[in-house]
C-alpha cells in the first residue's frame, strides 16, 4: 500500500473549515437519550454522530450495549440533525446488520484490530464499500500490527480509510487509561500523510479533565480530527461516564483549541532553521557520545568473557537508572523520558556484551 492524496477524499469532500468532530455518546442507551444528545450537538462542530452500539468488555456481566435496536435511533439522528452517523463493528454480524441500516461510518475498535482473523473477515464482508471505515489503533503498541490492519481493507478494495489513535495499555499504572505513545501515530502519518488520523481523547484519558489538552496535542500534530464521548448526562451514563463530556462542554473545548498553521513562513521559517541546524549539530554530539559509550561497553564484555560473568548485573542497573534519574530531574528531564532512553542504551549495550561473549 503506498500514499495517495486519494486517502483524503471522503474527508475533503465534507468541505469542513475545522478539523472533524465525531461526538456522541459512549453507548446508545434509549432512544430518547440518543435523540436528546444529538439536536444539542446539531448545531456545534459535530459532522458525525457516534453512539455505541455493541460494547466489548473486558469482563462478562457488564452492559455490552443494547444491539441492533438502536441503528433505527441513528437513522431518526442523521434525518433530523443532517449528522453523518457511526458505529463500532466487531465481526460479520455487526458489518451486515449497518450496512442494512445505511450508517455512514464504521469504525474498528482497538480490541478487533489487535486480532487480524477479526479485520479480514470485516474487510471480506465490506469488500468494495463506498462507506468510510476508520481502524482504531490495537490496544498493544504495535504499529505494523494497525497499519496491517489498514492494508488488510485497503486490499478489500476499501477507498475511504482513515485510522482513529486512542492510545495503547500499559501494563504500569499512569495517568492515563491509554498511553498515547505519540510516537506511534506520528510514524504512521510520516509514512501515509494523507491517511486521515483522528484522535481519541475520551480513551486515552478516561476522564474528562484531561480532553482538551490531548486534543490540542493532536491538533499541533496535525491530525485531521477528534473523537470526543459527549453525553448529555455523563455522570449517570451506562458506561465510561468518566471520561465523556456534555455537548456544552464540547462547544467550550473546540472554541478554545487553535488550530496551527501547517508549514512555517518569513522570518519565522529563518528563526526554525537555524535552531534546527543547531539541533542537527547536538545530535551528532549524542550519536558520538553514545559510540563512546559503546566501546567502553565493550571492554566490560571482554572483562565479563575472560572472568565468566554473566552479562546483566542487577544491581549495577538499577544505581544506574536511579543516578540518572535524579540527573536528569535537575536538567528539568521527565522520569518517563529518561528511562525509556536509558533502557533503550541499557539493551544496546546488553547486546553488544552478548556479541562478544558468544564470539558472534
Amino acid at each position: 500500500m503506498e500514499n495517495t492524496k486519494e486517502f483524503r477524499t471522503w474527508l475533503d469532500d465534507m468541505q469542513l473549515d475545522h478539523p472533524l468532530v465525531i461526538a456522541g455518546p459512549c453507548s446508545a442507551e434509549t432512544e430518547e437519550q440518543v435523540l436528546k444528545i444529538a439536536h444539542e450537538l446539531k448545531n456545534t462542530d459535530a459532522t458525525v454522530f457516534r453512539a455505541g452500539v455493541w460494547k466489548p468488555r473486558t469482563r462478562p456481566g457488564g452492559f455490552e450495549g443494547i444491539g441492533a435496536i438502536a441503528l433505527p435511533w441513528l437513522q431518526r439522528v442523521r434525518k433530523e440533525t443532517g449528522m453523518k452517523i457511526a458505529v463500532e463493528v466487531a465481526n460479520l454480524a455487526h458489518v451486515k446488520l449497518a450496512l442494512e441500516a445505511d450508517v455512514d461510518i464504521l469504525w474498528i475498535g482497538a480490541r478487533t484490530s489487535v486480532n487480524p482473523f477479526a479485520v479480514q473477515e470485516i474487510a471480506d464482508a465490506l469488500n468494495g464499500t463506498d462507506k468510510i471505515v476508520l481502524i482504531k489503533n490495537p490496544i498493544n503498541p504495535d504499529l505494523a500490527l494497525w497499519l496491517g490492519g489498514v492494508e488488510r481493507l485497503y486490499t478489500a478494495n476499501i477507498k475511504n480509510l482513515g485510522v482513529i489513535h486512542r492510545g495503547f495499555s500499559s501494563y504500569k499504572k499512569t495517568s492515563y487509561r491509554n498511553v498515547p505513545q505519540w510516537q506511534l501515530p506520528i510514524a504512521l502519518k510520516q509514512r501515509f500523510p494523507d491517511l486521515p488520523i483522528i484522535n481519541d481523547p475520551s480513551h486515552i484519558c478516561g476522564n474528562r479533565t484531561g480532553i482538551q489538552e490531548i486534543s490540542q496535542i493532536a491538533l499541533d500534530l496535525n491530525f485531521e480530527g477528534l473523537m470526543i464521548e459527549t453525553h448529555v448526562d455523563p455522570d449517570n451514563a451506562w458506561s465510561d461516564a468518566a471520561q465523556q463530556i456534555t455537548p456544552e462542554r464540547l462547544v467550550e473545548i473546540m472554541n478554545d483549541l487553535k488550530v496551527r498553521e501547517p508549514k512555517a513562513e518569513g522570518q519565522a521559517l529563518d528563526q526554525l532553521k537555524e535552531l534546527r541546524a543547531e539541533i542537527d549539530v547536538i545530535d551528532n554530539h549524542i550519536l558520538d557520545t553514545l559510540a563512546e559509550r559503546m566501546k567502553v561497553v565493550e571492554q566490560i564484555g571482554e572483562v565479563k568473557k575472560g572472568e565468566n560473568i554473566s552479562i546483566l548485573q542487577d544491581d549495577r542497573w538499577a544505581a544506574i537508572l536511579e543516578t540518572v534519574k535524579k540527573e536528569a530531574a535537575v536538567r528539568g528531564l521527565s522520569d518517563a523520558f529518561v528511562e525509556s532512553v536509558f533502557k533503550a542504551i541499557h539493551q544496546e549495550s546488553i547486546n553488544h556484551q552478548e556479541a562478544i561473549v558468544s564470539g558472534k
